[in-house]
């Protein structure tokens, strides 16, 4: 059994916050505001596997009203994700993730940011994309005031037989 999934964030960058993206810090004279560490590109991953299982958002997970998640490391979010009963029948075959900022070049933190996301989900590394793109300073992303990311997922089930033994 199959699903694929999409996902898509975006949040204001802001000064006197760090900038995190795929659980990289990423020196920058601004960072992400949001109630978590705002990794936008971990966001738009678990709004992915969520949305391929029908399970809402990633604000049905983590309420950016409950402040335990105030601060909250976005890798360790995933990783709750993933433990959830619901979706850890499922493992993630791919992704291709696109971030879009104009600034900063995201090139020299790419390899970093898959190991990270391999490390996560338990997967090659061959099988995670991880993209950057500016737009061409159009839009939010071109002025600066934000970042964006989209990211699809193929999940995999293993195949059971009627008593749930794996076929």
């Amino acid at each position: 059994m199959f699903r694929i999934g999409y996902g898509y964030d975006v949040h204001r960058l802001t000064e006197g916050r760090k900038l995190i993206l795929c659980g990289v810090e990423i020196p920058h004279k601004t960072g992400l505001l949001g109630h978590s560490d705002a990794d936008v590109a971990v966001h738009a991953l678990m709004d992915a596997v969520i949305g391929a299982l029908a399970l809402g958002d990633i604000g049905g997970f983590f309420p950016d009203t409950d402040p335990a998640y105030a601060g909250a490391d976005s890798m360790e979010l995933l990783k709750k994700v993933l433990s959830d009963e619901r979706v850890s029948q499922w493992q993630v075959v791919n992704l291709d993730l696109t971030i879009i900022a104009q600034k900063p070049k995201l090139l020299p933190y790419r390899e970093e940011m898959r190991k990270n996301l391999a490390a996560a989900l338990q997967i090659p590394l061959d099988c995670v994309s991880v993209k950057a793109t500016t737009t061409e300073k159009l839009g939010f992303e071109g002025r600066e005031e934000g970042i964006s990311a989209t990211c699809a997922v193929l999940l995999s089930r293993p195949q059971t037989d009627i008593c749930g033994h794996k076929a």
